[in-house]
């Protein structure tokens, strides 16, 4: 966790909005499923960040040049990212919704 605190600036960004999120997870969540929701969703972004930044250190030491095997490791490592932040959005506004 120190580490990517200290060299992923995503990771810091999403670390600051789950601690501005989760408190609100608990506030806003009805019941118990409803804030398990709102908060495993913000974990689950956590977790594939630092998943994602694993694959690309990876990458990075193997080689600096481009290739297309790189790349797309590196490319469905950020896709990942970007669906749990969509799935993130999904649950927030169903569950503020109903």
């Amino acid at each position: 966790m120190k580490t990517a605190w200290q060299y992923e600036a995503a990771f810091r960004q999403e670390v600051l909005l789950c601690i501005v999120l989760i408190p609100m997870g608990f506030l806003l969540g009805n019941n118990g499923i409803e804030r398990a929701l709102l908060i495993s969703c913000l974990l689950l972004v956590l977790i594939t960040e630092l998943l994602n930044s694993a694959i690309e250190a990876v990458a990075d030491r193997l080689t600096q040049e481009q290739h297309p095997l790189i790349k797309r490791a590196k490319d469905l490592g950020s896709a990942a990212v970007f669906v749990a932040l969509c799935y993130t959005v999904l649950v927030w506004g169903l569950v503020l919704y109903y």
